[in-house]
């Protein structure tokens, strides 16, 4: 499997964290030196390691905001 190249733009912020001390987050991440894009997913402490995640275009992450932002209050899980 071909190695993955990947930095850490900027982050953007923590989401959560679990119990192992991974964090789920928001950052801007440069995929095998392509332009960066908005992600989301856990990492280790150090950022060595990471799970799957998503990565979104600006446009993307627009149109997810207006989603969000457009939801019912019955959509909500509260």
């Amino acid at each position: 499997m071909a190695e993955i190249k990947y930095e850490i733009v900027k982050e953007l912020g923590v989401i959560a964290e679990s119990a192992r001390g991974w964090t789920k987050e928001l950052n801007m991440v440069s995929w095998n030196d392509n332009p960066p894009k908005y992600d989301i997913r856990d990492w280790s402490p150090d950022h060595s390691r990471m799970s799957k995640g998503i990565s979104l275009t600006e446009d993307e992450m627009t149109k997810l905001v207006e989603l969000f932002a457009a939801r019912d209050e019955e959509d909500s899980f509260e």
